[in-house]
């Protein structure tokens, strides 16, 4: 708006009148960019091997800050305390809501509802925690894992258990090498 003034103040010379519209420009640009990275988007680290083979550890991703409606298979960051990013684990949304989930550690497999899960991939999966299956994903929460199944602090232990979905910061849009 200064800008548009000053560009129609004839006194003001053309060549710095061009320029006072490109800071104008640019201080838009930058503006939109940091709103859009406050509200909107966030870059994060992957802390650990608990995601390998998918996300390395140190990897940067780009996830969404704004809620969004949770899907399985999604790749999640999670934090204890809902907000902050410094203390947030990347797992992925195995059950939601109403899902019944269970493991079998003999044959390695997850089961939701029933189904084995699909996952040509990753490791057949064999380490227990100490939470019992068949476990029953409750309302307004998601039964999350980590892709190196056997080497992930996830829903299988109590410690984190069933996380509630307040506690979810944001969906992996796109991890980068």
């Amino acid at each position: 708006m200064l800008a548009k003034r000053l560009c129609a103040n004839r006194e003001i010379p053309p060549a710095l009148r061009g320029l006072f519209f490109v800071a104008e420009v640019l201080c838009d640009g930058v503006l939109l960019l940091a709103l859009t990275f406050t509200f909107a988007l966030r870059l994060s680290a992957v802390q650990g091997p608990s995601m390998l083979p998918t996300l390395d550890h140190g990897q940067w991703m780009l996830i969404t800050a704004v809620p969004v409606q949770l899907r399985h298979g999604d790749i999640v960051v999670v934090s204890e305390s809902g907000v902050q990013l410094d203390d947030h684990v990347v797992k992925r949304v195995i059950g939601l809501p109403g899902d019944v989930i269970h493991i079998d550690f003999v044959a390695g497999v997850v089961y939701r509802n029933g189904q084995a899960l699909h996952e040509p991939n990753l490791d057949p999966i064999n380490r227990p925690g100490d939470v019992a299956f068949p476990i029953t994903v409750q309302p307004g929460s998601v039964f999350v894992l980590g892709d190196n199944r056997n080497n992930s602090m996830d829903s299988r232990h109590s410690e984190i258990g069933l996380v509630d979905q307040r506690f979810v910061i944001g969906r992996v849009l796109l991890p980068s090498r």
